[in-house]
């Protein structure tokens, strides 16, 4: 395989700042239940003019500066996203118009939740395996705020708004880049958004039973991430040859500081490999560990040779490692 590197990052976040006791103030919870639970003490909303495509707008224009690429030389564009801008047209469309990316393919990544951009990444990697297409722009952008019930203390707390990109190219040095991954999946309902499809079409009843919003189970969501995250981590490092000692940055999914916690203690390794975001940011879906990507990309912290995993699961249950080597 032609080696399939990361040559840009970027990321866009909405300016409205949600602090714990800001909910507080609107459902029944607090801040020490919310920090003690999850770790997250802010997050962001998007504006209610404003929507998910307007967010990937931005994050892809600075993912398009970091490597130096204008839009018209971008071959793909993959949007990852559950809460597209509306359900028929493509969001990845929008953006391609946008941008003014005019020969660009695109594709919509949606139902894996917060997995949609390791799934999308996937895609990207192997669509630059063709002699015609050596650029691909991947958005994993999410608007929670416009899915979670006001109403619901379990799922209001937990998500926040943003955008994250990257540019995926063509390396040149044998070794690097994108070395191996691994994915799965395991049907369940414990996360979900009943209503809108043709299972349920939107009815008067459907709204008035709020089942629009999105619904999670948190035990069931707690027992897949922390047995399936740490195993799709050392399915994936040990495809590629890579003890998991040895892997120097996790992003991990940023939905909750005791998953992450319970993740790198099953694996042995510290803490301080897996970069936290969701402290600020709360679980913002499809972009959760592209924001963690993205804030160690952008302060240097990635290290020519070093050895990188981003790992994920969404709803499904659906799940994902990519192992990839800085060249």
């Amino acid at each position: 395989m032609r080696p399939v590197v990361i040559a840009g990052t970027g990321l866009h976040v909405p300016e409205t700042v949600v602090t714990n006791d800001d909910l507080a103030r609107m459902i029944d919870t607090s801040d020490e239940w919310i920090t003690s639970r999850t770790g997250i003490r802010e997050r962001r909303w998007l504006a209610p003019e404003l929507a998910v495509s307007d967010m990937g707008v931005e994050a892809a224009r600075s993912a398009l500066e970091s490597a130096r690429l204008a839009p018209s030389e971008v071959d793909a564009i993959i949007f990852a996203t559950y809460t597209w801008d509306q359900p028929l047209l493509s969001t990845a469309l929008i953006v391609k118009d946008a941008l003014g990316a005019d020969r660009a393919l695109t594709f919509d990544v949606t139902h894996a939740a917060c997995a949609n951009g390791l799934q999308a990444v996937l895609l990207g990697s192997h669509l630059v395996q063709s002699d015609d297409i050596r650029s691909v722009l991947v958005i994993a952008a999410d608007a929670a705020s416009r899915v979670t019930d006001p109403q619901d203390r379990v799922t209001r707390v937990f998500f926040g708004d943003a955008a994250a990109a990257v540019v995926l190219r063509r390396g040149s040095v044998p070794g690097t880049g994108l070395l191996a991954w691994d994915f799965g999946s395991e049907l369940s309902h414990a996360v979900q958004i009943p209503a809108g499809g043709s299972r349920m079409p939107a009815s008067a009843v459907t709204v008035t039973a709020r089942q629009h919003y999105l619904q999670m189970d948190g035990h069931a969501v707690w027992d897949a991430a922390t047995r399936w995250l740490p195993d799709s981590i050392l399915a994936a490092t040990a495809r590629a040859g890579v003890p998991v000692a040895e892997v120097s940055h996790f992003f991990l999914h940023q939905a909750n500081l005791n998953i992450i916690k319970a993740a790198v203690d099953k694996l042995g390794v510290p803490l301080s490999r897996a970069p936290i975001t969701l402290d600020r940011l709360g679980n913002t879906g499809s972009a959760g560990v592209f924001t963690a990507l993205h804030e160690s990309f952008s302060r240097g912290r990635v290290r020519s040779g070093e050895v990188c995993v981003m790992s994920a699961i969404g709803a499904g249950f659906q799940w994902g490692t990519l192992c990839f080597r800085q060249p």
